[in-house]
């Protein structure tokens, strides 16, 4: 991947995998809950998977573009986890906000 494409892509990725929680009623798209719909701690958990999943996957990019990953210290990741958590948002305001005003 080229360095503009690259990182398009990566961010089109994590928009789609921080959105997701919202858009779907299953825990980890495997299976439902008892009471049929999901808790907002369940859909928290799955943000965090979600995220690490995210960031193995540009690690892994990373690796292969520049032949090692850079070390990153904690800062690095507590900025991006909350980035991560901004690009969740329109799914938030999908799931709590205008699907709940428009039933």
């Amino acid at each position: 991947m080229t360095g503009g494409v690259g990182v398009a892509i990566l961010l089109v990725i994590a928009f789609t995998a921080a959105s997701l929680p919202f858009f779907s009623e299953r825990i980890l798209f495997l299976r439902r809950p008892a009471g049929g719909r999901k808790a907002l701690g369940w859909r928290l958990a799955e943000l965090l998977v979600l995220y690490l999943a995210a960031g193995l996957l540009a690690r892994a990019a990373e690796t292969r573009a520049f032949g090692a990953a850079y070390p990153q210290g904690w800062e690095f990741y507590a900025i991006t986890f909350c980035l991560f958590l901004v690009l969740a948002f329109p799914g938030f305001i999908y799931k709590y906000l205008w699907r709940a005003r428009a039933n």
